[in-house]
Formats: C-alpha cells, structure tokens, sequence
C-alpha cells in the first residue's frame, strides 16, 4: 500500500488508561503498536503509577501520539481525557492489562467500511491468566439494545465505535466505576446498529489484581444502577418495559456471576435464586451458576477447580 492510498483510510485512535499495570503494559502497547493498520495514534493516561509503567511508557514514548502520567478518579475519566486528545474517525480503548491479536485493528476498519450504517463493531475475545494462557474464548453473538439492556456482555477490549456516534452519546459516565463500557454500548446503540464479527480480536487478562477479581462484587452493584438509570431513561424506558422480567432477572444473574467470582458462594447463589423466581429461562441458561456455588458450598470446589483446570488445558491446547 502506497502512501496516498493510506492517507485515505480513517484515522483510528486507541486509548489505553493505565495505572500500576507494570507486569502487563508492555504487551499491551506492543500489541497496538505492532498491528499492520497504518493510520493509528496512540495514546496512554497514566493515573501517577507508582511501579516503573511510567518508565515503561517513555520507552515508547516517540511512538505515541500523546502520553500523560497524573492522578485521575479512575478509568472513566483517564478514558475521557484520552479521547479529548483523539483525531480519529474510528475509537477504541485498551485497558492496561489486555491485548490485542494481530491484524485486529485492520479488520476492525473494514468491517466499518462495509457496514457503513454501523456505530459499533465487536469481535469475540480470549480470557487470560496472568500468565498468558488461555483460560475460555467468550464468542459473542448479534445483539440487540434489548439484549444489552438484559446485560448480555460485550468483551471491551473487542469493541470499536464511530466518532460520531460517541460524541452524540457524550464522553463516558465518570461516575460509573465497572459498567462503564457497558453503560456506553447501550447509549452507542441507540444511535445505530451494532455489529457482531465472529473472530476473535484480543485478549483480556483475569489475575488477582484485576477489578473483574479483585472487586468483583461491585460489578452486581453497578448492574443494578445502570438498569435503573434506563427505566427513566427517554426511549429506553419503553425498551426496558417490553423485556421487564428478563431485564430484572438478567440483572440478578449478573450479580450472581461476579459475586461467585469474588468467592462469595452464598450471595451468589441468592442472586441466582432470584432470578429463577423471576424469570426462570434466564436463570437457566446459566446454569453453571448455581452448580458452582453449591459445589463451593458444599465443600466440593476441588471438583470444580478440576473442571476448570480441564477447560483451560483444554483451550490451551486448541489455540
């Protein structure tokens, strides 16, 4: 590809927020640097890490569009100010600890040129030890605002959006500490049609450290306020209502998933309870949930450790 034909392809920006992800960052921003797309700037908040990330940074440093390492009041708003530095017609960011797969950016593009009514495109992702290895592939499937209002998740790392439409949705909701991409991706696709990519585009990173580990129960917390913050929402409000006990029940659901990942089996299982009284379907479809907290409950989680050393083995070997 010749020089003229390049500058005709749209500027795309990648934020990555960062703050004491020293272990991973590296990987991170090689993994942006070294995609074959040649329109990209990049661009890294740091939130004053005190590990050597910031050393880490300046090694790339001519390479970035813009860096910055000061405090901040978490992700939504290192984000934010990332964005506020970005040109490009087509945006996206990566947490600290995640990558991306090769050629992820390039295929990204394309799909939006052949869907030119697309707001947001999104690919399946690898989920990560804080060794490297595969632990699943979470494949996604076509969602609709429906969907996301059931708190159907998209991986963040594999999203992308137009410029356009996210400055019509507004920058992202400070105020919001956990859901904030999901709390996004609603807002995007009331703007336009979101796309599914069945391929998978990068990989997030699940270790001790990590929020969706660390502070997993907040996630649940989080679910809640966004769900209400759509019932009094105009033109999601009548959304909201046509899938109520879903919604309600999906909600609980979640909770249940990021309460048995912060190891607290017994609120986990209530949560999953709930939603089988509220709308069993979607308490069924993750039956997993509750199987898992009644092992742990019962003081059979070797059980499930085993199956989920099998499973990683298993995708280990497959990748």
């Amino acid at each position: 590809m010749n020089s003229t034909q390049a500058t005709k392809q749209p500027l795309v920006s990648i934020v990555t927020p960062s703050y004491n992800q020293a272990p991973y960052l590296e990987q991170t921003i090689q993994s942006v640097l070294e995609q074959d797309y040649p329109r990209i700037e990049y661009i890294v908040i740091d939130g004053g890490s005190t590990d050597n990330s910031v050393e880490i940074i300046k090694k790339y440093a001519d390479r970035l569009t813009y860096w910055i390492s000061e405090k901040d009041s978490g992700q939504a708003e290192a984000i934010n100010k990332g964005f506020a530095h970005a040109s490009g017609e087509i945006l996206g960011w990566l947490n600290s600890d995640d990558y991306y797969l090769l050629n992820t950016v390039s295929v990204a593009v394309r799909c939006f040129e052949q869907n030119p009514d697309a707001v947001m495109v999104y690919g399946d992702m690898f989920a990560v030890d804080g060794n490297g290895q595969t632990i699943n592939i979470l494949r996604y499937k076509q969602l609709s605002l429906e969907d996301l209002l059931c708190f159907q998740i998209i991986g963040q790392s594999s999203v992308f959006f137009r410029r356009s439409a996210f400055e019509k949705t507004g920058m992202l909701e400070t105020n919001f500490h956990f859901m904030l991409d999901h709390h996004l991706w609603i807002r995007l696709a009331q703007q336009g049609r979101i796309l599914h990519i069945p391929q998978i585009w990068s990989a997030a990173r699940y270790h001790p450290q990590a929020k969706n580990r660390a502070k997993a129960a907040e996630f649940g917390r989080e679910a809640f306020r966004v769900l209400d913050w759509a019932k009094k929402q105009p033109g999601l409000a009548e959304a909201v209502s046509g899938v109520k006990r879903r919604a309600h029940a999906s909600v609980h659901r979640y909770d249940a998933r990021y309460l048995l990942d912060g190891e607290q089996s017994l609120s986990a299982l209530g949560a999953w309870l709930r939603a089988l009284f509220i709308h069993p379907p979607t308490a069924l479809a993750k039956l997993n949930i509750f199987i898992s907290a009644i092992l742990n409950l019962t003081g059979l989680s070797r059980l499930r450790n085993a199956i989920l050393r099998r499973r990683q083995r298993k995708f280990s070997g497959d990748r």
